[in-house]
């Protein structure tokens, strides 16, 4: 598993942890609960953000060696 899936996975886990245990804090009127649930959401958006631009960092790299070897092998053409 890629590094930016695995910040995906792990934040979407930690979201939805986070989304269970603001929501056991609201019905059991756990006022610190609820807000640790919403800080494990907001670490967990955090992540998964973390995930999609390592992603699109990967994508950008792939493009541009893409682009550098299509340069090279229209040299190679021009010179040959």
């Amino acid at each position: 598993m890629s590094s930016s899936s695995g910040d995906k996975v792990q934040g979407k886990a930690e979201e939805l942890m986070g989304k269970a245990k603001a929501g056991v804090g609201k019905v059991t009127n756990n006022a610190d609960m609820e807000a640790q649930g919403h800080a494990d959401q907001a670490k967990g958006n955090a992540r998964q953000a973390a995930g999609d631009v390592k992603e699109a960092a990967g994508n950008v790299a792939d493009r541009a060696g893409d682009a550098l070897s299509d340069v090279a092998s229209s040299v190679r053409r021009k010179t040959d």
